[in-house]
């Protein structure tokens, strides 16, 4: 047992042994906010008052109320809690260490930051601090209203990533941790929520470096538009006026309205804008927005926070959709208007969305020397529009914008880790979706991992290469191979599998696509 103070009273912590048997600290469920219910719900996080006593930060704080991968309901509305995790505490060592902060994803509706999911055994023998915090999901992170006067503007699961890392600055020295070298990172939502951050105006010497896995601000599921009109007719609510809907939401037991947000058509197809997550905010809609444009017009202006920043993705990300039973077996099964981004505005049905799904389908469905099937081609076509394109092309925008160094990097390794595959039992071979995650932190899964297997190789390139890009910037060095950086005319990327190996132009022929479809419209060039 540890005890330690922080800006708001006494912390009881433990004791573990990391992936080289070196003890650490851990303190968990640390609350980092006010209970965000009754009036507070849907609204933005308030800064928390000081506590008596010492707080037990031996056990998980709850996950916010939604449906886990289990299938089964869990947690609840008060959920603002965070985890750290440290090799040393002051006393023991007086150098303050590089942080990492850690974003959960699950499409912004489900996840939480459990130390069975996202254990800190690999990280921590890079000898940095690491954080993993909860924030609210679904409809009570992300409703958003019109009237100003009622302070729901939207993001507030956003702001509370914010106030956690506010927090951070505060307390974070009291666990051994350098409140000016700080890294955040994140995969699938939390990637794209890492990048929004870095767009944001209210995260300026909140952080100082960004990885975005699988994730970013620029795909067609990153940005929604308000909801509140369709959770109020799916929960039947008699008002039509906004301050009388809010009442009625905020009066709501948190099962019934979690029942409403599960009738919400909230799709991941590329044609779809979700109804639940992230949204542009009105600007003058309170004093402190989250976001007030695009993500491609701040890219464009490049108006955001100049830091080092680390792009990837994995070789197969389409496995995601086989996941979520979205498996396509022959090229008639497929709607291929459903993979016209929504950045064109384009109408199911329009001359222009049936113009682009024609093209989609003659150049993924050809024929190829790869003798592929039906299915791997649609699973590089969902690859490709729902992350592999946003996440290129926001490398090449702060490339382009930024005198910061830029990486990228494709995850292809198929080995026992695999977070994505081993989550959802898939035997498919490919690096799916989120199967990066295995290899830098300590799950729940009883995998055994052998002295120098690939498992054990893989780990430790990962937590060297993510750990020295936390604290310096810069990757390198790893097995002796030089990772470059991309530049707004030449596309480098490391290739993460059984070895590292560099690359130019990731999926050249499939970009250039893009690039040619984009190019129909002016709204959409930039993309």
């Amino acid at each position: 047992m540890v005890i330690i103070n922080i800006d708001q009273g006494c912390l009881k912590g433990k004791t573990g042994q990391d992936y080289n048997g070196r003890r650490y600290h851990s303190f968990l469920g640390i609350p980092y906010a006010k209970p965000p219910i009754g009036e507070l719900r849907f609204k933005a996080p308030q800064p928390l008052e000081k506590w008596n006593g010492i707080w037990n930060a031996t056990k998980d704080g709850s996950p916010c109320y939604s449906m886990d991968l289990r299938q089964e309901i869990t947690g609840s509305e008060n959920c603002l809690f965070l985890n750290v995790f440290t090799p040393t505490l002051p006393e023991e060592d007086p150098q303050l260490k590089p942080v990492m902060v850690y974003i959960h994803g699950g499409a912004f509706t489900t996840g939480s930051n459990s130390s069975e999911v996202y254990g800190p055994d690999y990280l921590l023998t890079g000898d940095v601090v690491l954080v993993t915090i909860n924030y609210r999901t679904g409809v009570l992170g992300f409703l958003a209203m019109d009237d100003n006067d009622l302070e729901v503007p939207g993001n507030a699961g956003m702001k509370d990533m914010v106030l956690a890392l506010k927090w951070g600055q505060k307390n974070i020295q009291q666990f051994g941790g350098d409140p000016n070298n700080v890294t955040i990172f994140g995969e699938s939502a939390g990637g794209t929520a890492v990048h929004l951050l870095v767009l944001s105006p209210l995260t300026k010497g909140l952080f100082h470096k960004a990885i975005a896995q699988s994730g970013c601000g620029l795909l067609s599921w990153s940005i929604a538009k308000p909801c509140y009109k369709e959770l109020a007719e799916a929960l039947e609510c008699p008002y039509t006026e906004q301050n009388k809907i809010l009442r009625f939401l905020q009066d709501l037991p948190i099962e019934k309205l979690y029942e409403g947000q599960q009738k919400l058509s909230d799709k991941y197809t590329a044609n779809h804008t979700r109804l639940i997550g992230p949204i542009v905010e009105k600007s003058a809609s309170n004093d402190s927005p989250f976001l007030t444009k695009q993500p491609v017009e701040i890219l464009q202006e490049g108006s955001y926070n100049k830091i080092p920043l680390m792009f990837g993705y994995t070789s197969d990300e389409g496995l995601f959709f086989q996941m979520i039973g979205m498996r396509f077996e022959k090229e008639s099964d497929v709607d291929f208007e459903t993979f016209v981004p929504n950045f064109f505005k384009a109408a199911k049905g329009s001359d222009l969305s049936k113009s682009i799904s024609e093209k989609i389908k003659a150049f993924y469905m050809r024929d190829t020397s790869e003798n592929l099937t039906d299915t791997e081609k649609i699973l590089k076509l969902q690859t490709d529009t729902s992350f592999m394109r946003g996440v290129y092309s926001s490398a090449k925008h702060h490339a382009r914008t930024s005198s910061e160094m830029v990486f990228l990097y494709r995850f292809s390794i198929d080995a026992g880790l695999n977070f994505g595959k081993l989550a959802f039992q898939m035997k498919a071979p490919g690096a799916c979706h989120a199967d990066d995650l295995g290899y830098l932190f300590k799950t729940s899964f009883p995998v055994p991992v052998e002295p120098n297997s690939i498992e054990d190789k893989t780990i430790r390139r990962m937590v060297q290469l993510w750990t020295n890009f936390a604290k310096t910037g810069d990757p390198n060095p790893c097995d002796g191979t030089t990772w470059r950086p991309v530049f707004h005319d030449e596309v480098s990327f490391l290739d993460i599998g059984e070895k590292l190996t560099l690359g130019q132009d990731p999926e050249k022929e499939r970009m250039r696509f893009w690039d040619d479809v984009f190019a129909l419209t002016p709204e959409t060039t930039n993309y």
